[in-house]
């Protein structure tokens, strides 16, 4: 059995690496972005979907794309525009092939 106060100090030890290395990283620990979400301007969205200005706007009208509005000014949240993209993926053949088929064994249903 390890002795308690070898690993307080082992633990201590590894946060102060971690303090130290906070400014190499621009303040962030990787992995770890709780808290921090960047907000994008409609320009900013337009260049990262790679799709035009009055794309966008029409994907906000039609409530394909999420955004918020504030005044008279749209705002993007560029985790929810990750996800947002994300829900588009479709499955690969293989993927299909390999999903287990769910309904088949099902017993009848009684009228």
């Amino acid at each position: 059995m390890e002795n308690p106060f070898e690993i307080i100090i082992e633990k201590l030890t590894n946060i102060e690496k971690m303090l130290l290395e906070l400014p190499k990283n621009g303040g962030f620990i990787p992995g770890n972005n709780s808290g921090f979400e960047e907000i994008m301007s409609i320009d900013e969205v337009a260049v990262f979907l790679k799709l035009s200005k009055p794309t966008i706007y029409g994907f906000c009208s039609s409530r394909k794309i999420p955004y918020s509005k504030k005044g008279k000014r749209l705002y993007f949240n560029k985790t929810e525009i990750n996800d947002w993209i994300s829900q588009g993926r479709k499955k690969t053949f293989y993927e299909v092939l390999n999903e287990p088929v769910h309904g088949i064994l099902k017993p009848p249903r009684r009228k």
